[in-house]
């Protein structure tokens, strides 16, 4: 017994799409390859099969599947390898094992991601980070949807913001980010709720920042929660999309009555800051 890989092959233009279902029908994350693979993980071979099978019934039926076996490997110790120091604009982030590398006037998050994703180490997340340290103001009252490692929420507190409040559907990943937020003395500034994004994001409004590091379709879904909670004026920084599809994204936020005002991209991500009219 042990877990199985799947790599998903499908049309680029289902691809946002199918990727949801397979996070939703798998309840693991999805890794998207440069070349339009969907790799996803199942429990043991049956599961596999059952999943590949059940691609039929997909948004993009002409997905086809693959499996192979993974090797066991103790991922308690094994998130570490490849995470190293990083440095955006004044902000540094490191793991917890390297030593401190701060110059003048530069803030630091000290973060183990464990399993939670958020580490800095991927561009969406790099993107993310880098509009928020340009973006933050003293006293901001932040939001952060899909918050995983806590990185977002906790960088915003370091950098100024007044409170922090992260929404994560994975409670093992709120284990972590306060592990994190203590581990950097934020504990009490920095808040991780269990749920879904949509139905508590409008309740824990008015917010001045909000922070949206998810699948492109899941930022537009969100579009009218995150309307209701941003305040008047207020800013959004959607991330956790690629380059390519900018064009796909930008006239959803124009109709929901956000006017762009910043964009970026790193190593093929794509962010983008906004405000509320």
């Amino acid at each position: 017994m042990g877990w199985w890989a799947v790599d998903v092959h499908g049309g680029t233009v289902h691809r946002d799409a199918l990727a949801a279902w397979l996070v939703a029908r798998t309840g693991q994350a999805v890794e998207q390859r440069d070349d339009g693979t969907l790799i996803t993980f199942a429990e043991d071979e049956a599961s596999a099969e059952a999943l590949i099978s059940g691609l039929a019934t997909s948004p993009d039926p002409s997905a086809t599947g693959a499996r192979r076996a993974i090797q066991p490997v103790d991922w308690t110790t094994r998130w570490r390898e490849g995470l190293a120091a990083r440095r955006l604009g004044r902000l540094v982030i490191r793991p917890s094992w390297i030593a401190p590398m701060l110059e003048p006037g530069e803030v630091e998050v000290v973060l183990d991601p464990e399993m939670a994703f958020g580490s800095g180490e991927h561009g969406s997340t790099r993107a993310a980070l880098a509009m928020l340290v340009r973006l933050i103001r003293p006293g901001d009252r932040v939001l952060d949807l899909g918050s995983g490692s806590g990185i977002l929420s906790i960088a915003a507190v370091r950098l100024g913001a007044a409170r922090a409040t992260g929404i994560e559907i994975d409670p093992e990943a709120n284990h972590v980010a306060r592990r994190n937020a203590v581990q950097n003395g934020v504990a009490a500034a920095c808040e991780f709720l269990d749920g879904e994004a949509g139905a508590l994001a409008p309740l824990l409004g008015p917010s001045d920042l909000i922070l949206s590091n998810i699948l492109r379709t899941a930022n537009f879904e969100l579009l009218p929660a995150i309307r209701s909670a941003l305040r008047p004026g207020g800013l959004v920084i959607f991330s956790g999309m690629e380059a390519g599809e900018a064009p796909l994204f930008r006239p959803g936020l124009a109709a929901a009555g956000f006017a762009p005002e910043l964009e970026m991209t790193d190593d093929g991500w794509w962010a983008i800051a906004a405000r509320r009219a």
